[in-house]
């Protein structure tokens, strides 16, 4: 698996967004200086999270974005899923049964793919978060979010 710009951004977005009281949403403008990505790109990039249902709109001079759920309940799955990146080993490849290495090695990747996708869902937003804390706290740092 290769994470791309789109997943690393998307997931530094809601990250950012995690952090940000409840009843106060983010503007792009104020994610992009935080986190050091381009606005029109992370503008994209936040549609299709709320397309996906990870995140609302609000409108108005004080709107912006915020999580449409709790960080806990967002895993890097979701996110990754709904900006297009893929974890799927060998893509449009079909074993050949004929060769066992090729079968073996076959049954090897998914049995890995498996078990990433497993890992990528079950770890949410808020285990990012606690991580990034303790990684903080430990460096002597403010809670401010550079991935």
């Amino acid at each position: 698996m290769k994470l791309t710009t789109r997943g690393h951004y998307s997931v530094k977005a809601l990250l950012d967004l995690s952090l940000q009281p409840e009843d106060k949403p983010a503007s792009v403008s104020a994610i992009a200086q935080r986190q050091d990505i381009p606005a029109a790109y992370l503008e994209k990039l936040l549609i299709e999270l709320r397309r996906a249902g990870l995140v609302r709109s609000i409108r108005g001079a004080q709107g912006g974005y915020q999580l449409n759920q709790e960080p806990a309940q967002i895993s890097l799955g979701q996110i990754l899923a709904a900006v297009g990146e893929s974890i799927d080993p060998l893509p449009r490849h079909t074993p050949d049964t004929s060769q066992a290495e090729d079968w073996v090695t076959f049954s090897l990747w998914q049995r890995l793919h498996d078990k990433l996708k497993e890992a990528l869902y079950s770890i949410t937003l808020a285990d990012l978060y606690y991580d990034a804390r303790s990684w903080q706290a430990v460096q002597g740092e403010e809670t401010r979010f550079i991935i």
